[in-house]
């Protein structure tokens, strides 16, 4: 895209809608009620699609699968978030374990 006030102008426009959607949050809160089960049902869609987010990039890459590498180390990753463990580890470890085995000749 070399259309330069184009993009300026995309920017700006994004910018605004972001500062309204967030300025409208607790502008709002205090009018609207929202019900307990639409509350569970929101946690519960926000789950689902990070789950659905780190599974499609833990095991795809491009047009086909990933390997075993990269998959291994976000299960070591996701052991270690399950055990709470800190969070430089669980990166730390997820990426060592994905680098190990990747210099072991495992996909």
């Amino acid at each position: 895209m070399n259309n330069t006030p184009l993009l300026l102008a995309a920017i700006a426009i994004l910018a605004v809608g972001t500062f309204s959607l967030r300025f409208a949050g607790p502008a709002l809160r205090s009018r609207f009620e929202i019900p307990e089960r639409v509350q569970g049902l929101l946690a519960a869609a926000a789950i689902v699609l990070l789950t659905a987010l780190v599974a499609t990039a833990a095991l795809t890459d491009g047009t086909g699968p990933a390997g075993i590498a990269r998959p291994t180390g976000v299960l070591v990753g996701g052991i270690l978030a399950w055990r709470r463990a800190p969070f430089v580890l669980i990166v730390v470890a997820a990426a060592a374990t994905a680098a190990g085995l990747r210099l072991l000749g495992v996909p």
